[in-house]
């Protein structure tokens, strides 16, 4: 039977994860009215979009210093003030609020999401990677929020800026509720174990520069970059996509906010499908195999096959990122192994994702039109195929014999 610590930090597991979001869905639905009302140009909103996605890569690394040296749990406290902080500016008559507050956005994400898979491996090892799927329902739940929300919070306020500025609540809430119950362990415990930096002979062998080395690390890292890519793409651009196809605005909107909302079941059940097989393999090619013909029902069909287009692009992109996230627990042995590869496949995979919503915005400036976009899309899905058939193999680093190692897991 779960303990009450083991279900406190679930539900503030859940809390935190529907905050890591909204700061990048919540643009998309209102791309259009920011280019006519702060007039930016298609290559401008590009950038928009990209800067959480770009900050969020380069600050993920620094997650794992951050908690070596005020623990885990007060650097994930800095996180949510920070996205409190950042998304309150954006709304903010400030020159270059919206971009700098995005900017903030993003970095209090990247280390807020990077904390959190350790700190599942920490508290509830043996269930970290269907945990990792509830989390990541969370996170699909926030994103479907955020896009769904904010035209209709954008009339009810009066203007697009109270409308971004409205998500700093929830983060301001999540702030106040992982304060006052987050999990309590010994200062030097916590920064021990999910930094890395335990006072063993074993640990100054698992360091950044030995991961590196690792080809596994690079699989979950290219896997991780490429379907984080298309998912900020659609996050920054579907509904303008959409709109060019002939929806109107708040159509658009809530047809991403249908395939976000599609994403909260693959997000809890692909893990679960995943232990059914021998490896992650089969989940891995079935889930982006929907990702792809979701896009292509949405951006090249026929308007007819919109729900159910929306329906499986939903479905595919909340079991891969589900799916990514569970790599980061499924191919490390303990929870320092956990912290530090999640730092780093975050990191370099959401900087190499940060370059699909800017090149977007190339693309529709430089005259590419939507069927363009989606055979790109395509093409890129077809590459991170390759990636999955390398990284869901059943193999896991483990650094307990002195060196960081690929050991072969044997199925159960």
């Amino acid at each position: 039977m779960a303990s009450r610590r083991s279900i406190t930090f679930i539900v503030l597991m859940v809390v935190v994860g529907l905050n890591l979001r909204p700061a990048m869905s919540s643009v998309a639905p209102l791309l259009t009215r920011l280019q006519e009302s702060a007039g930016l140009s298609a290559s401008a909103a590009g950038l928009l979009t990209t800067l959480p996605v770009l900050f969020l890569g380069l600050s993920a690394p620094l997650a794992p210093t951050l908690a070596k040296h005020i623990g885990s749990e007060r650097a994930l406290s800095a996180a949510l003030a920070l996205l409190a902080t950042g998304l309150t500016l954006r709304g903010l008559p400030l020159p270059g609020g919206l971009f700098v507050g995005s900017a903030m956005a993003g970095c209090a994400i990247g280390i807020g999401g990077t904390l959190l898979p350790a700190l599942v491996k920490r508290e509830l090892p043996e269930s970290a990677d269907l945990l990792t799927g509830l989390y990541t329902m969370a996170l699909c739940l926030g994103g479907a929020l955020g896009a769904g929300l904010s035209v209709p919070l954008t009339q009810l306020l009066g203007s697009w800026q109270a409308s971004l500025m409205s998500w700093s609540l929830l983060a301001l809430f999540a702030l106040v509720l992982w304060h006052f119950h987050m999990p309590r362990s010994t200062s030097a415990t916590n920064r021990l174990t999910t930094t890395g930096l335990a006072n063993t002979p074993t640990a100054p062998q698992s360091g950044i520069l030995r991961l590196l080395k690792q080809p596994l690390t690079w699989h979950v890292m290219l896997f991780m970059g490429i379907q984080s890519s298309m998912a900020y793409i659609v996050f920054g651009w579907l509904p303008t996509l959409l709109v060019e196809r002939g929806y109107n605005e708040a159509d658009a909107g809530w047809t991403m906010a249908v395939s976000i909302m599609c994403q909260l079941a693959s997000a809890l059940g692909a893990p679960w499908i995943a232990r059914m097989g021998r490896d992650q393999r089969p989940a891995l090619l079935a889930v982006l195999l929907s990702t792809a013909i979701g896009l292509w029902m949405l951006l090249i069909a026929p308007l007819v096959w919109q729900w159910p287009g929306a329906a499986l692009l939903g479905i595919g992109q909340g079991g891969s990122f589900s799916l990514a996230l569970s790599l980061l627990v499924l191919r490390t042995a303990n929870s320092r192994l956990a912290g530090q590869l999640s730092g780093l496949v975050q990191g370099g995979g959401y900087t190499l994702a940060a370059l699909g919503p800017f090149g977007v915005g190339i693309m529709l400036q430089s005259g590419a039109n939507t069927s363009h976009i989606a055979w790109l899309l395509l093409i890129l899905i077809t590459a991170c195929c390759g990636f999955a058939l390398l990284a869901g193999r059943n193999q896991r680093l483990d650094d307990q014999s002195g060196e960081l190692l690929i050991q072969r897991v044997t199925p159960t």
